[in-house]
């Protein structure tokens, strides 16, 4: 770490060859995807180079500070990812009365001031989602609801991808027009 912290490029590529095998593994465990573990990976070495100097000798061993950087650095990343799915991701639902659809958050429940503001908002969208023109309603509803790609949309409704593309722009911005100054986000 001495000879890194001096720059020593070959040095670094050593601890980087002897360590990497198992930098990865212990972010595999963690994160259980092996793209997610490649890139925790990647970041660990980067910042291993970049910040040589936040190894300590005398607090413990290298492969204990290396073990726990790979650990908090998985742990960070499975909350960050955990964060972005409850933004992005909402639970579908059905609301038995008008079939509509119901976006929930997940784990946003214990917080009512939060859920009283969802559902707020969700009332908002479902009623700018009825004013739009059957088409673009239903490509949305596919796109975002169901978690359909534009292809797989265009597959489902017998229409041409362009044609899927441009209803769920021309969607969007109606969405975004009607919705703008009411909605958070």
């Amino acid at each position: 770490m001495q000879a890194i912290a001096a720059r020593d490029e070959l040095a670094f590529s050593v601890l980087y060859d002897r360590y990497v095998d198992l930098v990865y593994s212990a972010s595999f465990r963690v994160l259980g995807d092996a793209q997610l573990a490649e890139d925790a990976t990647q970041d660990i070495f980067v910042r291993l180079w970049r910040r040589p100097e936040t190894f300590i000798p005398d607090r413990g061993r290298f492969l204990s500070w290396l073990m726990s950087v790979v650990r908090n650095r998985a742990v960070d990343e499975l909350r960050a990812r955990g964060r972005r799915l409850r933004r992005e991701a909402a639970v579908t639902t059905t609301d038995g009365e008008d079939d509509q659809v119901s976006l929930i958050p997940a784990g946003d429940g214990d917080d009512p001031i939060l859920t009283a503001q969802l559902h707020e908002e969700q009332v908002l969208v479902r009623r700018a989602l009825t004013e739009l023109p059957a088409e673009q309603r239903m490509a949305l509803e596919l796109a975002y609801f169901k978690g359909l790609t534009q292809q797989e949309i265009a597959v489902a409704l017998h229409e041409p991808l362009g044609t899927v593309k441009t209803r769920i722009r021309l969607g969007m911005q109606k969405l975004r027009r009607s919705l703008s100054g009411q909605v958070q986000g």
